[in-house]
């Protein structure tokens, strides 16, 4: 069964920028489209981005479009969020998650299978 396990997250000033990283393990990353999302309390958890299978389809937030960016890095069997240019308004837990699906990617929470723990995203204010 796939394992993730999400990290990089940290405090940060604006401005400044993390990489987060889902890291699979128990099963081929290569079968699943991997999304990104974010909680803070009292709010609905957030699609923030995803990326397909290949690599070939990737889905940004409009949030974020222009600061982030998400990449797979086959060999290490890791997916990876670049949040650039972090605002405030960025604080949250971010999530990775896993979607069987042969094409495409959505941000749709609900689509998902497979969650990980979180990691927290602190941007100072």
């Amino acid at each position: 069964q796939l394992r993730l396990v999400e990290s990089g997250g940290g405090l940060v000033l604006p401005g400044q920028s993390l990489r987060l990283s889902c890291a699979a393990s128990g099963d081929a990353l290569d079968n699943y489209a991997i999304g990104w999302f974010r909680q803070v309390p009292g709010k609905e958890r957030e699609g923030v981005s995803c990326i397909g299978r290949t690599g070939a389809t990737v889905i940004l937030a409009d949030p974020v479009k222009g600061r982030f960016f998400i990449a797979r890095d086959k060999a290490k069997k890791v997916v990876y969020l670049y949040a650039n240019s972090l605002k405030p308004e960025d604080t949250g837990v971010y999530f990775c998650a896993a979607e069987l699906r042969n094409y495409g990617c959505n941000t749709n929470s609900t689509q998902y299978d497979y969650w990980g723990q979180g990691t927290r995203v602190a941007i100072a204010s």
